[in-house]
């Protein structure tokens, strides 16, 4: 077990990210980050690992089978590794900055930590990049943060941007009009994930005309929208409807080069968003960019909404990093000059000892130039 090849083995879903990738995301995380900033998002940076009770605490426990937990050698107390950083966002925002004016727009970016992945995202540690909304249930920040997003990875190099809307409560709000028997509320749910209507008409009870019916108007918003919009439906379904309806055309006119579609009946992976929510993907592009939507930051806490990017994924959207021109200094070259070149734009990489070909040494350490006679030469 000393050889090399098992030295290197890591733990399926963990990866060693090695040079231009760790380069290259770490920029691209600072450029989606100053992009918040300059919407009035403050970065906050919360700790890696939390005591599991506050960190599951709450809607945390949507998030409960995801995340490592540990056993904390002082206190002796257990503690749980963050699988996603909204709970702690909004922890932060109840809590330290609880008197700090609202709305309160905070923005972050880490590392989180999976106990498993998923066929569309098999990492289990990523970073994520995110904006959080809170203190204010205004269709305007549902908006606001859905098109920041989006402006956020438009600014990074993603192109080919489209976003899914749904409301995930919305469903719940029509079964607790209409409920289905007992022994028929899980399997209706998962029916409604496949979008099977065979199986949705069969169990659905009064429910299944118009679930049946928010089936139907899934789709691009040009479309779905109108199909929505007759929908007959008992009062704090249709609320809700009418939220998802406002927020997706809002959308439109925020974003006209966002691709806008909507889902009424989908709720997987929202388990603790009580209204719209939204994912982001890019056409061409496995797994999602990113999601978000509306939530409260605790029980009885202020009403919010977030945006969470993947950095897995955003830059599977992006370019491909460009290897920038490297200088090579042979050994001895004046700090002084150093200095001047690096001033100039390039990036230097010193000679620590005589070689006897500078040329050849500059293309042996990957240098796509060489300081020769006091002016830079290719190699």
């Amino acid at each position: 077990m000393n050889d090399l090849p098992h030295k290197a083995l890591l733990p399926a879903g963990f990866h060693d990210v090695l040079p231009p990738d760790a380069g290259h995301e770490a920029a691209v995380v600072e450029r989606l980050m100053a992009v918040l900033a300059s919407h009035g998002y403050a970065r906050v940076k919360p700790p890696l690992v939390e005591f599991e009770e506050t960190l599951l605490g709450g809607v945390g426990t949507a998030m409960a089978k995801e995340t490592f937990r540990l056993m904390d050698p002082i206190s002796q107390r257990m503690m749980a590794v963050r699988a996603d950083m909204t709970l702690q966002i909004a922890r932060i925002a109840d809590s330290r900055l609880g008197s700090a004016p609202r709305p309160l727009r905070l923005g972050y970016a880490g590392q989180v930590l999976r106990v498993k992945g998923s066929q569309l995202r098999p990492e289990r540690q990523f970073a994520q990049v995110g904006a959080e909304l809170i203190g204010t249930a205004e269709p305007a920040a549902d908006v606001e943060v859905a098109a920041l997003a989006a402006t956020a990875l438009r600014a990074v190099g993603a192109a080919n941007l489209s976003i899914d809307l749904k409301s995930p409560v919305l469903v719940t709000a029509l079964l607790d009009e209409m409920p289905p028997p007992a022994d028929r509320a899980a399997p209706l749910r998962h029916a409604l994930d496949r979008k099977d209507a065979a199986m949705v008409g069969e169990i659905g009870g009064a429910a299944a005309p118009p679930l049946a019916a928010l089936m139907a108007a899934t789709g691009r918003a040009v479309d779905a929208l109108p199909a929505l919009e007759r929908l007959k439906l008992p009062g704090a379904a249709a609320a809700e409807r009418d939220r998802l309806v406002e927020v997706a055309r809002l959308v439109a006119d925020a974003a006209p080069d966002l691709v806008v579609t909507v889902d009424p009946v989908e709720h997987r992976g929202f388990e603790y968003h009580i209204g719209v929510s939204f994912t982001l993907f890019a056409r061409g592009v496995r797994g999602e960019l990113g999601r978000g939507g509306r939530y409260r930051t605790g029980t009885g806490g202020s009403p919010a909404t977030g945006v969470t990017l993947f950095m897995d994924s955003v830059l599977r959207a992006l370019p491909p990093p460009a290897t920038p021109d490297r200088l090579y200094l042979p050994f001895g070259t004046a700090r002084g000059d150093a200095d001047r070149w690096r001033g100039d734009g390039w990036v230097t990489v010193a000679g620590l000892a005589p070689a006897a070909d500078a040329a050849a040494e500059a293309r042996r350490l990957g240098c796509s130039h060489v300081l020769a006679d006091g002016a830079v030469r290719p190699v």
